[in-house]
C-alpha cells in the first residue's frame, strides 16, 4: 500500500476524473439517456415492483414494505409460501433478497474479505465500498491521530487496498470518514436497499433507502450473488405531528423513542416515520434519528421521499440523482400499477403506532450504560442527585456517525459564538468528530472549524475513534474512576468508550453536551440556568440557530482522502504475511455430525446484559478484527458469572478457576464442546460478527437464553452455532456450569429444513436429569448453514 499523505496521494493509478466518474456510476447517480428511460437501478425496482404488485394485487404498502419486496430474488416464493396467500406475510414469510451494494468498515471488512476470499471468485457480485474509520484512535488531534493510525494500522490498511483492488470495491482510505457518513453522502438513494456491516448502517435510512446492519458472512452471501435471507419485519409506524422547538433536535426524537420502546422493542420491525412533522425535518435530522434506530433493536428505520431529501442530494453534488427520483416517481407504470411513490400507501397499515407530537417533545439525555434510559433534561438534574451519579463533568464529546452533520456542528456554533462574547470558555475537556472529510472541509470553509478551536476545542479525525473505544483520555481519570462524561454518540455500554466501566456516558444533542461542557456539570439546564462571566455578570444561552446546510454544495476536502475506485484486477497479490499478528486466512469450521449433539458442558451462565461488546470488546481489541486465533483471547471477557458475581470467571469441572476464554481455550484442546446460558437480548449491540466467530472458534455449538439481538442470532446461524431460547424462562434458573447437556431433535430439526422442535436434557453432578424445551427460529436455509458447519463453507461450495 502506497503510502497515505495528508496533502496528496501520489503514485494513483487511474486519474481523478475516472474516481468520480466511477463513484457516481455505481452509486446509480450517472446521467441516462434522455426520454421515458430510466436509470439502470430505477428500471431494476420499477420491474420488481410491478410484479410485487401483480402478486399482492389490492394490498396497500408501507414504504419499507414497497422497497424491501422490490428486491426479492423470487416475489411470487418469499411472498406466498405460508403467508395465507399472501395476507400474512410480516413475521411469516422468508424474504430472499438482492441488496444493491455492501459497504464495510475497516474493523468488519476484514473477516468478511477474509470470508469471501474463500470463495475465490474475481470479484465481486455488487457494487461494494471499505471505509477505513474503526483504527484510528482519538487522542491529540486529527493531524496527529491520523499519522499515528496509518503507522500503527499499516499492514491492515495494507490488506484492506489490495483487496479493494483485486476485487473492484471502492476503497476509502483512513481519514476520509466514517462509513454512515460517507454513505449517506455517496452512495445511499431513495429506493435502495443496502447492507452494511455495521449496526448503524440503517443511517441512510433518513435518505429513503432500506439499509440493514449485518454481519461479515450476510454481507459475503450478497458478495458472492447469493439471495439474503430476513424473516418479514413488522411494521412500527411513528406518526410524527407539529415542529421542534428552539432547543429540541431530532436526537431528541429518537431518545425519547428508546426510552418508550427499550432496547428490545424495535426487535423484528422495521420503523417507518411518517406524518406532517417529516416534512420539517432535515435530512441529516432524519439520517440521525435512522442511526439510533439500531438502539431499540430495529431491523432498519426510514423516512419518507421529502423535499429535504432534495436539497441534500444537491448540496452532495449530486442533482442528477434528485432528478432520476422525481422521474421515477411519476414512471407511468402498468395500467394496474400506479407509479412508485417514495411514501405509505394511503391507508396502509402498521403493526403498530405510536405518534410524537414534535412541539411537545424536550431534549432529553439518555444512560448511562444503556441508552433507553431516558430522562427529560427538566428532570435530569433531580435524577443526577437521586440517583448519586458524578455532578462534575469531565468531558463533552460531540460529532460521530449520528450527530456530525452541517446542522449539527452550525448549531453549536452559534453556541460558542455566543459565550465568547461573554468570555466563556469550556469548563470540560470538549472533543469535536467530523463524520467525513466532506463535513471537514466544508466546515473549514465557512469558518466553523476555527470557532470550534478557538473555542478551546480539539477536533479528532474524521473517524469513530471515542465512540467505538478508541479515544486516549487527557484528562487523568484513571480506570475505576467514577466520572460522567456527555456525547452526541448513538451508544453507551459499560466501559465502550474509554476502557473504564465507571466512566457514566449520557447521550444527548450536540447542543445540550455544548452547554453542559461549558458549565462543567450535569445538572446544569441550559433552558433555565446561567453563567457566571469572568466579570461577573450572569449568562444564559440563546437558543441554537444553525442552518441545514452549507449556502454552497459540499466541498470534498483533501485529495488524499478521496475514494479510489477501480475496475478488478487479477494481477493484484493480496498483502497478507504469513507471520501476521493481525491477519490470518480461515480455516473451515467442521460440519455438523451425524447425529444429535451429546455431552456438551455449560462453559458459564451470564446473568444481566450481555452486548456484543460484551461477548467481543472492542477498543485495543479491534487490532486483532482480522486475526480470529488472537482476538478469541477477549471472548465474554467482561461477562458477569451468574452464580459467583465474578466478571470473567469460569469453573472447570475439576474446580479449578479461569478466566471464560481461558477455560473456552481449555476445553477446545481437549476435544469437548460446549454452551452457553444467558439471559435476554444476547448479542444486543454492534452488528460485529467476531462475537459469533469467537465462541464458535473455541468449540460452541449451542446458545441457549431468554431472548436474542436480531443481528447476532442471525450471526451464530451463519458461523454454525445453533441459537435457542427458553421455552419456559424459568428453566434458565434450572442450568447450571458444569451441566451437561444432549440436544433432543436438533439433528431431525436441521435435516428437516428447520422443521421440529428442539429440547435440551441436562444432566447434573447429583445424578439428576430433565428435559428443557426450547424455541428457535431456524429457517430451511440457516438448517443448511448449520449442518455444512457455517454459511461460508455451504458458498465455498456453491460459487
Amino acid at each position: 500500500m502506497r503510502s497515505i499523505e495528508l496533502a496528496s496521494r501520489s503514485g494513483s493509478t487511474l486519474k481523478r476524473a475516472f474516481q468520480a466518474q466511477h463513484i457516481r456510476r455505481i452509486a446509480a447517480t450517472r446521467h441516462h439517456s434522455t426520454g421515458s428511460l430510466l436509470p439502470p437501478t430505477y428500471q431494476k425496482l420499477h420491474n420488481k415492483y410491478t410484479e410485487v404488485r401483480r402478486v399482492l394485487d389490492g394490498q396497500r404498502l408501507t414504504l419499507a414494505e414497497k422497497i424491501l419486496y422490490s428486491h426479492l430474488n423470487n416475489v411470487e416464493e418469499s411472498l406466498l409460501s405460508n403467508t395465507a396467500g399472501g395476507r400474512d406475510i410480516r413475521g411469516k414469510a422468508n424474504l430472499k433478497l438482492n441488496p444493491d451494494r455492501v459497504n464495510m468498515q475497516d474493523a468488519s471488512a476484514q473477516m468478511a474479505l477474509l470470508q469471501f476470499m474463500s470463495c475465490n471468485l474475481p470479484q465481486t457480485a455488487v457494487p461494494a465500498s471499505i471505509h477505513c474509520d474503526h483504527l484510528i484512535v482519538g487522542e491529540r488531534g486529527a493531524e496527529d491521530d491520523l499519522l499515528a493510525g496509518i503507522k500503527t494500522n499499516q499492514e491492515v490498511f495494507d490488506f484492506l487496498e489490495s483487496a479493494a483492488k483485486r476485487y473492484g470495491i471502492d476503497f476509502w482510505p483512513p481519514g476520509a470518514g466514517i462509513i454512515h457518513q460517507t454513505v449517506l453522502e455517496n452512495y445511499a438513494l431513495p429506493g435502495l436497499m443496502m447492507l452494511g456491516t455495521d449496526s448503524h448502517s440503517p443511517n441512510a435510512g433518513g435518505l429513503c433507502t432500506v439499509t440493514i446492519g449485518v454481519g461479515g458472512a450476510d454481507a459475503v452471501e450478497a458478495l458472492v450473488g447469493a439471495p439474503w435471507e430476513l424473516k418479514a419485519p413488522k411494521i412500527l409506524g411513528v406518526r410524527l405531528s407539529g415542529q421542534l422547538n428552539d432547543w429540541v433536535s431530532p436526537k431528541d426524537v429518537i431518545l425519547h423513542l428508546a426510552g418508550l420502546l427499550t432496547v428490545r422493542g424495535g426487535t423484528g420491525y422495521i420503523v417507518e416515520y411518517f406524518g406532517p412533522g417529516v416534512e420539517t425535518l432535515s435530512l441529516t435530522g432524519q439520517a440521525t434519528i435512522c442511526n439510533m434506530g439500531a438502539e431499540i433493536g430495529a431491523t432498519t428505520s426510514i423516512f419518507p421521499y421529502t423535499e429535504a431529501s432534495a436539497r441534500y442530494l444537491h448540496a452532495t453534488r449530486r442533482a442528477q440523482a434528485a432528478k432520476d427520483a422525481e422521474v421515477f416517481q411519476n414512471f407511468p407504470g402498468s395500467t394496474k400499477v400506479a407509479p412508485f411513490q417514495f411514501k405509505a400507501d394511503e391507508g396502509a397499515q402498521y403493526d403498530e403506532l405510536i405518534e410524537i407530537n414534535l412541539s411537545e417533545l424536550e431534549p432529553h439525555i439518555n444512560g448511562p450504560f444503556t441508552p433507553d434510559l431516558s430522562t427529560p433534561l427538566s428532570k435530569f438534574k433531580e435524577t443526577v442527585k437521586s440517583e448519586n451519579w458524578p455532578e462534575k463533568l469531565s468531558a463533552g464529546l460531540i460529532g460521530s456517525c449520528t450527530n456530525s452533520s452541517y446542522e449539527d456542528m452550525t448549531r453549536v456554533e452559534s453556541m460558542l459564538k455566543a459565550a465568547e462574547e461573554a468570555g466563556l470558555k469550556p469548563a470540560a475537556d470538549f472533543y469535536i468528530t467530523p463524520g467525513s472529510e466532506q463535513i471537514r472541509a466544508t466546515l473549514e470553509r465557512d469558518g466553523t472549524l476555527e470557532t470550534f478551536t478557538e473555542a478551546g476545542g480539539i477536533v479528532l479525525s474524521n473517524a469513530c475513534g471515542p465512540c467505538i473505544g478508541q479515544w486516549k483520555r487527557q484528562d487523568g481519570v484513571e480506570k475505576g474512576t467514577p466520572n460522567a462524561i456527555l456525547t452526541s454518540y448513538n451508544r453507551n455500554f459499560r466501559g465502550r468508550n474509554d476502557g473504564n466501566p465507571d466512566t457514566m456516558n449520557f447521550l444527548a444533542s450536540p447542543e445540550i453536551v455544548t452547554a453542559m461542557a461549558f458549565a462543567g456539570s450535569t445538572t446544569f439546564n441550559p433552558i433555565t440556568d446561567s453563567l457566571t462571566t469572568p466579570d461577573g455578570k450572569q449568562f444564559r444561552f440563546p437558543a441554537p440557530q444553525g442552518l441545514e446546510g452549507p449556502e454552497t454544495p459540499f466541498v470534498e476536502g483533501k485529495d488524499s482522502l478521496k475514494v479510489l475506485s477501480q475496475p478488478p484486477s487479477a494481477n493484484v497479490e493480496i498483502a497478507i504475511s504469513p507471520s501476521s499478528e493481525r491477519l490470518a486466512l480461515l480455516d473451515p469450521f467442521d460440519s455438523f455430525p451425524s447425529s444429535d449433539l451429546t455431552g456438551l458442558r455449560v462453559l458459564v451462565k451470564v446473568t444481566g446484559k450481555c452486548t456484543t461488546d460484551t461477548i467481543s470488546a472492542a477498543g485495543p481489541w479491534l487490532k486483532y478484527k482480522g486475526h480470529l486465533p488472537n482476538i478469541s483471547a477477549n471472548t465474554l471477557n467482561t461477562a458477569v458469572n451468574a452464580e459467583t458475581g465474578e466478571v470473567n470467571a469460569a469453573y472447570d469441572l475439576d474446580g479449578s478457576k479461569h478466566t471464560i476464554p481461558e477455560l473456552a481455550r481449555r476445553w477446545k484442546e481437549a476435544g469437548r464442546p460446549w454452551l452457553i446460558v444467558a439471559e435476554h437480548n444476547y448479542g444486543e449491540g454492534s452488528a460485529r460478527e467476531h462475537a459469533a466467530l469467537q465462541p464458535r472458534y473455541l468449540g460452541a455449538r449451542i446458545i441457549v437464553c431468554k431472548s436474542f439481538a436480531r443481528i447476532h442470532e442471525t450471526n451464530l446461524k451463519k458461523q454454525g452455532v445453533v441459537p435457542l431460547t427458553f421455552a419456559d424462562e424459568k428453566d434458565y434458573d434450572r442450568i447450571g456450569a458444569g451441566d451437561e447437556v444432549d440436544t433432543v431433535g436438533l439433528h431431525e430439526m436441521l435435516h428437516s429444513g428447520g422443521q421440529g422442535e428442539v429440547s435440551l436434557r441436562v444432566k447434573k453432578e447429583t445424578g439428576e436429569e430433565f428435559l428443557v424445551p426450547t424455541k428457535h427460529a431456524v429457517s430451511k436455509d440457516h438448517a443448511g448453514f448449520i449442518l455444512a458447519g457455517s454459511a461460508l463453507n455451504m458458498l465455498a461450495k456453491g460459487v
